[in-house]
C-alpha cells in the first residue's frame, strides 16, 4: 500500500512520516511539501504545494490513502481555499481514502474564526472523497510550552475565561494519524486525539511554577485586553485574530475533551502535559 502525508515538512508531518516508517508493515511512504529535498529515505519524496493546485494532482497520483495536513496561513479563507483544492487533488488523483487533519471543537464558523477552515474542509471531505476519516486533535501541549515560557516572564497566564484542555503532545497525534493510515475499519469516523487530562488555566498555571520553581498566576482577561496586549507585542492583525480566535475556544470549551483515541489508534497512551513541560522548562538546578 502506497501511504502520502501532505504537508510533510511540518514538525507533525515530519512525525507521522516518523511513525510510518517505525511500523513493520513495509508500506511506502510518499511524503509531500514544498520542498521534498529535505525527505530523507525510505520515504519518497514529492513536491506539493497547497497554492498551486496543478502541483497536487501531480503528487497525490497512485497513493492509496492520503493524510491532508492544514497549513497554518494567517489570512482570512486561505487556509480554507487550500484544503478544499487539497481534497479536489486528491479525488482527482484517484486517492481510495483521505484522511484529514483538524481540530477538536470544529463546527460552522465564519471567518476568521480559528475553526472556519477546518469546518469547511470537513464538510467538503465528507461530501465528495470515496472514503474517508477526520483526526481531530486537542491543543498542542508543545504550544503551551511557548506560552508558558513568555507567561514567566510576566509571571502572569493569561486566559479569556477559567477553562479547561486535554493539551495532547506532537507526537501522539502523529502515532494516531499513522495509526489510522495503516489500519482498517476507520472509514467514515472522526476521532478526536486528546492528552489523559483535563487542566483548568489555574492548574495550568500551578503545574509550571512547580516545574520551573518560579511564581506563575492565572489571570482571567477580556479579549479587548487581549487584543491591545498582542498589538502593542507587534504582532500583525492576521497573528492577532488567530492568537484571539484560539483562546476565544478555550473560552467556548473546545478543548474541554478527553478520549481514549491516541491509545486505540496509536497503540500507546498519550503523554501526559507534566511530562512535556517538564521536559522542555525544567531548569538545570531543579
Amino acid at each position: 500500500m502506497k501511504i502520502g502525508v501532505s504537508g510533510a515538512s511540518g514538525h507533525l508531518g515530519k512525525g507521522v512520516v516518523s511513525e510510518l516508517l517505525q511500523r513493520p508493515d513495509g508500506h511506502e511512504v510518499v511524503a509531500i511539501s514544498r520542498t521534498p529535498e529535505t525527505v530523507s529515505g525510505p520515504a519518497q519524496g514529492r513536491f506539493g504545494d497547497y497554492n498551486r493546485p496543478e502541483s497536487l494532482a501531480e503528487a497525490y497520483a497512485g497513493l492509496d490513502r492520503l493524510l491532508i495536513i492544514t497549513t497554518a496561513d494567517p489570512e482570512p479563507g486561505k487556509r480554507g481555499a487550500q484544503n478544499v483544492a487539497a481534497i479536489d487533488a486528491a479525488v482527482k488523483a484517484g486517492v481510495k481514502h483521505i484522511v484529514f487533519m483538524s481540530a477538536v471543537g470544529t463546527r460552522q464558523e465564519e471567518e476568521p474564526a480559528r475553526g472556519a477552515s477546518y469546518w469547511r474542509g470537513e464538510q467538503h471531505l465528507i461530501a465528495t472523497a470515496p472514503a474517508w476519516t477526520i483526526l481531530r486533535m486537542n491543543f498542542y501541549a508543545e504550544a503551551l510550552v511557548q506560552l508558558a515560557q513568555a507567561s514567566l516572564k510576566q509571571g502572569v497566564l493569561t486566559g479569556l475565561a477559567e477553562n479547561r484542555a486535554a493539551f495532547v503532545a506532537r507526537g501522539d497525534v502523529a502515532a494516531a494519524a499513522a495509526g489510522i493510515l495503516i489500519g482498517d475499519g476507520h472509514a467514515g469516523a472522526i476521532y478526536n486525539a486528546t492528552g489523559p487530562e483535563r487542566l483548568s488555566g489555574a492548574e495550568r498555571a500551578r503545574l509550571i511554577a512547580e516545574i520551573t520553581g518560579r511564581p506563575l498566576a492565572f489571570r482571567v482577561i477580556s479579549e479587548e485586553q487581549l487584543r491591545a496586549g498582542l498589538t502593542q507585542a507587534g504582532l500583525p492583525a492576521g497573528a492577532v485574530n488567530t492568537v484571539v480566535s484560539i483562546q476565544a475556544s478555550f473560552a467556548a470549551g473546545a478543548f474541554d475533551i478527553v478520549t481514549g483515541d491516541v491509545e486505540r489508534l496509536g497503540g500507546r497512551p498519550p503523554k501526559p502535559l507534566r511530562d512535556v513541560l517538564a521536559g522542555a522548562l525544567k531548569s538545570p538546578s531543579n
